[in-house]
This record gives structure tokens, sequence and C-alpha cells, in this order.
């Protein structure tokens, strides 16, 4: 069984922070309406969807992902390095509490989930604004049974910006972001489309932006089967597919 932990869409979605994009107009209404769109694809999906009512006060709420690393044993609590974030710990961490034991990233390590990308046993960590390298040693120690990769990243918020895992062993990727990793193949992003790489996996099913075309049909041309989903709200947020739910695989029903 799959549990997807979501949250809902902040009022001052419009204040959330930005790295690497101007600031524009956000419709909220019309986030929420996407929003509601992609959790229905999750249930679609299978999915248990444990919604979270947004808290108004933090803008970046719906981001849930960058909040905890999900592994199959354990739940690691992050720790932002942007201030305006940490109060969205607290009710991540009751959600996911009867899941997963919670381990906590401590100071001065910073720490997005964004940033950690799973390949099988391997979990690669991009080193950005948002994640030092004290809370990737951090995480090798509460990580136990899996290696931890640090990846250096440019010209984008996090690692799962510039690459995601789309099939079993296959990458979609940025390479102009991300150098590529030599044990993954890999299937490029379209040079035109440079914020495409991010997928979220289901099953067999991957849950992919519409605004993203040519790097679609690329996908589709490896058998890849997609499910579009209308994020253009969100993504004035700098947000993707993956940031907007914690996957958790459980036994059964919580």
């Amino acid at each position: 069984m799959i549990v997807a932990i979501t949250r809902g869409v902040s009022t001052r979605i419009a204040s959330c922070e930005l790295t690497h994009l101007d600031r524009q107009p956000i419709d909220v209404a019309r986030a929420r309406t996407q929003h509601a769109a992609y959790e229905s694809a999750l249930r679609d999906l299978g999915c248990d969807v444990r919604a979270l009512p947004a808290d108004d006060s933090l803008p970046d709420c719906v981001f849930v992902e960058d909040v905890a690393v999900v592994l199959d044993d354990r739940a690691i609590l992050t720790r932002s390095a942007t201030a305006t974030r940490g109060s969205e710990t607290p009710a991540i961490a009751e959600a996911l509490a009867p899941f997963r034991d919670l381990v906590s990233i401590e100071p001065p390590g910073t720490l997005d989930g964004g940033d950690v990308l799973r390949v099988g046993r391997t979990l690669y960590v991009g080193r950005t604004a948002r994640t030092n390298s004290n809370a990737i040693e951090q995480l090798a120690d509460l990580a136990s049974g899996y290696r931890v990769i640090g990846v250096d990243v440019e010209g984008c918020l996090h690692l799962k910006s510039a690459v995601t895992l789309v099939g079993p062993d296959l990458l979609l990727a940025n390479p102009r972001w991300v150098r590529p990793f030599s044990d993954h193949p890999i299937v490029e992003i379209d040079p035109s489309e440079p914020h495409a790489a991010n997928g979220l996996r289901i099953g067999s099913k991957l849950l992919y932006p519409a605004s993203f075309p040519k790097t679609r049909r690329r996908l589709e041309e490896r058998g890849i089967a997609i499910v579009p989903l209308d994020l253009s709200e969100l993504q004035k947020a700098e947000g993707a597919v993956t940031c907007c739910s914690l996957v958790v695989e459980v036994d059964s029903p919580g």
C-alpha cells in the first residue's frame, strides 16, 4: 500500500521562497484546483492520500517533500536553511509518525528533501543553497543500510529539479544542471525545456507536468506511461511534481 501525504495551498503562496525564478502573481484558487487534481491523480494510481490542511501563515507549506526523507524503516526530518520554513515540520512529523520512526537533521546541518534522490539503496544528495555538507554527513549516519553520495548541482533549486527516477533504473536529467550519473541510463530533457527533469513515479506510471511536451515525447518513446498534470501556478512558486507529496510504502493501512 502507498500512502501519499499532501498539504493544502496557503493563501500566501505568492510570498513563497524563490531562488532561481522571478516572482510572478499566483492565482491561489487556480493553484488549489491544480493541487486537487494532483491529489486525485495520486488516488487514481492507488495511493491513500492523507491530505493535511494548509497553514496560511506558511507560504511554502504545500511543498511537503522538503520536510522529510522517507526510507524503508524511518523518516528523517530535515532542517531548512530557510527560517520561514522551519514551522512546517511539526504537522509533517505528526503525519509520518504512524508509519515510520522519526529522526532529525541537527544544526549546523541544513537539508531539503528535494535534494535527496533515492535510486535503490543509494541516496544521491545535492549540494545546493538549501543542503550543506554537514547535513549530507548526518544523513549518511542516519540512513543505515544506504549508500549516500553527494552531488554537485548548479543552476536550479534542488537536485530533483535536475534529475528524477522515471523507470526502474532510468533517470530523467538536465545535464546542464547536474552531471549525468554514469551508473544509470539517462533520458535527457529537451534543451528548450530546462525545468522538465522532475517527474513522480507511482507504480508503472509517471506523474508529469503538461507544460513540457517535447520531453514528454522523449519519455513516451522509452515506453513510459505519462499522467499529465497542469501545475502552472505551483511552478511559479518553484514547485514541481515530486514537491507536493511524501510517498510512504506501508504494509497495511495506518
